[in-house]
């Protein structure tokens, strides 16, 4: 299956996605075709998974689980680890599917599926320390005399529900960690990615995980709600907009979720900061993937002395950014995932403006493809602060005082990343502490992410975290064992008296 997923988009050829159920790929649903925001045709088509299916799909997962659990660890990280090797010989065609149905330039795109590889690979070795705890029971009266052990066992059926903005690796992330946690698990692929979606999980079974662990489900809103309400699953990882979130938690009902949401990131830059620096890596990283990160740079705060100086560094590295073709291995700046996003992103811009703002560039779109837009001084009301755009758009505004900005970081119903660039350690201990964030970056831009790090946010940015480690802690549950009347602990409550 990989190889003809491969060879289709080398020819520029549809996808064909199908599903992955009970073992095969088929699909008898309806077909949903892609269309490439850029290239403005179909890319990719995936059969959308009828009732029936995700019934059978779901029966046949719980069947499965206690199979995939007597896996030992040591041969899920050999799988792991093959695919990790796999993910890289096959970077660039892989990387291409990705450009084709998002319009992502090669450049992000092959460092997307060099973060799967590295993925797998810590998932991998995170399978290998699956363990337990000898528990000191005998440290309180009521248990001396005993023994308790624990260790963490699969939570049996896990759903991975993953978004399409980095379809590829935070498939890596969901599948990677569920199946090193000896798990089998539902995957609702994005349906604006279902190539790539069925080309990892496609990746993973040629690496050697057994048919047992995964299904592939292709659809919208409906086939996650109904998988995510089925009694069968266990553990829910979903990863996408706040609301869609909420969705979930209703549907789910009494279940385990981790929920990765969306975010309306910040940065704030002092007058201690290397401005040229911070002003290189906020164009970087405020427009790759033309802001479709929960993380994107988006509200830019800069110390009032220094405010003019950055909008001048920044544009200048702004407008050296190349927008263009994704698949030209020079553009920085492809499309956004469809027209109506990048409509939104020029409707916010033109708001602000009509607030007071100054659109620096941008504001405009061909197709799905938006200029980078640079809105400097936009009121604390506008869409463009208040908001997640999700978009090629980064908001300038100037500060006066530290602590009032962090209040205005905070004002966010989001908490994801936020970035601080100073030198000041006091600032840096009372940003960490004050930020309503799940992580802080220093002298970076909130938008960066190590996959073997903690992510996830507060707020409405969701619950729980990522990365493969803390994923495991989540698709596990802890089992303890109590062996009354033994005990390897001491067990006596007093000494004998003796002549000493």
């Amino acid at each position: 299956m990989l190889e003809s997923l491969l060879k289709a988009a080398a020819d520029t050829a549809v996808v064909e996605a199908a599903n992955f159920l009970s073992g095969r790929w088929a699909g008898d649903g309806p077909p949903e075709e892609r269309t490439g925001p850029y290239l403005r045709r179909t890319v990719s088509r995936a059969p959308v998974a009828t009732t029936a299916e995700i019934d059978a799909a779901v029966a046949t997962a719980r069947r499965y689980a206690p199979q995939v659990a007597t896996l030992s660890p040591a041969a899920r990280a050999d799988i792991l680890e093959n695919a990790s090797g796999a993910a890289l010989r096959h970077r660039d065609e892989l990387a291409r599917i990705l450009a084709l149905e998002l319009g992502k330039p090669m450049k992000d795109s092959r460092t997307e599926i060099d973060r799967v590889a590295s993925t797998f690979a810590v998932a991998a070795a995170e399978a290998r320390h699956i363990n337990g705890e000898n528990l000191n029971v005998a440290g309180w009266a009521t248990g001396v005399g005993n023994t308790a052990l624990t260790f963490r066992a699969p939570a049996g059926v896990a759903l991975a529900i993953t978004p399409f903005n980095a379809p590829a690796n935070l498939l890596a992330h969901k599948l990677g960690a569920s199946f090193a946690a000896g798990n089998t698990t539902l995957v609702k692929a994005p349906p604006q990615a279902p190539g790539i979606s069925a080309a990892i999980v496609a990746l993973l079974l040629e690496s050697g995980v057994p048919g047992q662990a995964v299904q592939l489900l292709h659809g919208g809103g409906e086939v996650g709600a109904a998988l995510s309400a089925a009694q069968e699953v266990d553990v829910i990882s979903f990863t996408g907009s706040a609301d869609t979130g909420a969705a979930v938690a209703r549907a789910a009902g009494a279940k385990r979720l981790a929920l990765e949401l969306g975010g309306n990131a910040a940065t704030i830059i002092c007058e201690d900061a290397d401005v040229e620096a911070a002003a290189l890596l906020s164009a970087r990283t405020g427009y790759s993937n033309s802001g479709q990160s929960c993380i994107s740079v988006q509200r830019v705060y800069v110390h009032r002395s220094r405010y003019q100086e950055f909008l001048d560094a920044f544009t200048a590295a702004v407008d050296a950014l190349v927008v263009g073709d994704p698949l030209d291995p020079g553009t920085d700046i492809g499309s956004m995932v469809d027209e109506r996003a990048a409509e939104r992103v020029v409707a916010w811009s033109a708001e602000a403006a009509g607030l007071g703002a100054s659109v620096l560039r941008g504001g405009t779109r061909d197709g799905a493809t938006v200029a980078p837009t640079i809105v400097a001084g936009p009121p604390a009301h506008a869409s463009v602060v208040v908001h997640e755009v999700f978009g090629a758009l980064v908001a300038v505004m100037p500060y006066d005082d530290f602590e009032t900005v962090v209040d205005q970081c905070n004002a966010s119903r989001y908490g994801l990343q936020a970035g601080l660039f100073t030198h000041d350690t006091n600032r840096i201990i009372s940003a960490w502490r004050r930020l309503e964030v799940g992580a802080l970056i220093v002298n970076g831009t909130s938008n960066y992410r190590l996959d073997h790090v903690p992510f996830g946010g507060v707020k409405d940015s969701g619950f729980g975290r990522e990365s493969p480690r803390w994923l495991i802690e989540d698709y596990t549950t802890v089992k303890t064992l109590v062996l009354r009347g033994q005990s390897v602990w001491g067990d006596r409550t007093t000494l004998p008296k003796e002549n000493l």
